[in-house]
């Protein structure tokens, strides 16, 4: 069981929150450094104090860490950092941000008490070619039945001189001396808590590991080149403005042998000048003589695949939809088809020669006064 109470030392309660833990930290810090040796004698433990209200910091601040604490007293790992000289106390104090030191105890990162916790550089994969965007218009008809377009991509594209290797033959490639070939370099100091230590990419090798003593003359080192590729992509049926479709390794070559990028194929529908699309539905505007819609009748009606007939029943009032089942657009995902929606609109004739006026006012007079009838209301 460990004799210290990291509660007291920081002077919150049990249930304090990990807000209340950090403003304490940060009153104790400032008060070690206000009772810093060199600035007041009458205070000389200032570092010991410092480094104990750190431990008890990184312990609270810690939520597994501090339930290990509060059930044992204790915690899995040593909390304290290796020991540092007054000048380094008085050289950190005056140059530190406390809100940083606490987010750096919590958050981890290249931070590390004792050399400890610090994470590992690893060589960089940015190496790996670029996606590249492909805008594509394309008709209702081809979302219908599907279509293959050739596109051509300009993009930068495997070195077929050095097969993308980026030097001159396989013998031009050695070890980075810097970085040993882990294509990070790694940097210590020593702090108030302790070694920190720090990762950055190799400064020879640009994080690759590897170096190139003699270039390719076609690509300059790089591994790729400038190209304009042909490529077909079979675009399927039910697409809709927006739809992506990834074609893989079609993307941007890598740098220097690097994994190629995707292509991604962004779809754009054209508006049709009969049609209108509402999901897998089509709906089209289909005018009517009034002779039809009170009689009955066929009319032509356009679909995607040519004209058919649709049946109009005697009574069919203006703004009815008739349904025509199968004739929209295919499901995306292979589920069955939409249905064409006919909208009925009843054309009245703007002029009338004097024998139509004769015959429908005939008409008119056989229809009850009391029901009123179709050809009374378009007079009206």
């Amino acid at each position: 069981m460990s004799e210290k109470d990291y509660y007291k030392i920081l002077g919150v309660e049990k249930n304090a929150s990990k807000e209340e833990i950090k403003k304490a930290y940060k009153r104790m810090a400032k008060q070690c450094k206000q009772c810093h040796p060199d600035l007041n004698k009458h205070y000389p433990k200032a570092t010991e104090k410092f480094k104990e209200i750190n431990e008890a910091a990184s312990v609270l601040g810690d939520d597994q860490k501090r339930e290990q604490y509060n059930q044992y007293g204790t915690t899995a790992e040593s909390f304290g950092g290796q020991g540092f000289s007054n000048s380094d106390f008085s050289e950190f104090m005056s140059s530190t941000n406390f809100d940083d030191i606490f987010d750096q105890i919590l958050g981890g990162g290249n931070f590390g008490f004792g050399g400890r916790g610090g994470r590992r550089g690893s060589r960089e994969s940015s190496s790996r070619g670029s996606d590249l965007r492909y805008d594509l218009e394309i008709t209702l008809e081809d979302v219908a039945h599907g279509i293959t377009k050739t596109l051509s991509i300009p993009k930068l594209d495997t070195c077929e001189e050095c097969d993308g290797s980026g030097a001159k033959s396989s013998s031009d490639v050695e070890k980075c001396s810097v970085c040993n070939g882990t294509g990070v370099e790694r940097h210590t100091r020593r702090t108030a808590f302790g070694l920190f230590q720090s990762t950055t990419t190799c400064s020879r090798c640009r994080g690759q590991g590897e170096v190139i003593k003699h270039p390719c003359s076609e690509c300059d080192g790089t591994g790729r080149v400038e190209n304009t590729r042909k490529l077909e992509v079979k675009i399927p049926a039910g697409v809709d403005t927006g739809t992506n479709l990834r074609v893989s390794q079609e993307g941007e070559a890598g740098l220097r042998g690097g994994g190629k990028g995707d292509l991604y194929v962004v779809i754009h529908v054209k508006k049709h000048d009969v049609f209108r699309r509402e999901g897998n539905d089509l709906y089209v505007d289909a005018p009517i003589p009034f002779t039809v819609a009170a009689l009955g009748g066929e009319i032509e009606v356009p679909t995607l695949e040519g004209k058919a007939t649709l049946k109009i029943p005697s009574g069919t009032q203006p703004g009815t939809i008739f349904r025509m089942k199968g004739k929209g657009i295919p499901n995306l995902q292979g589920y069955g088809t939409g249905n064409e929606n006919v909208h009925v609109t009843v054309e009245v004739p703007e002029k009338l020669t004097t024998k139509q006026k004769e015959l429908l006012e005939e008409l008119n007079k056989t229809f009850s006064e009391k029901k009123g009838g179709f050809f009374r209301r378009i007079f009206e």
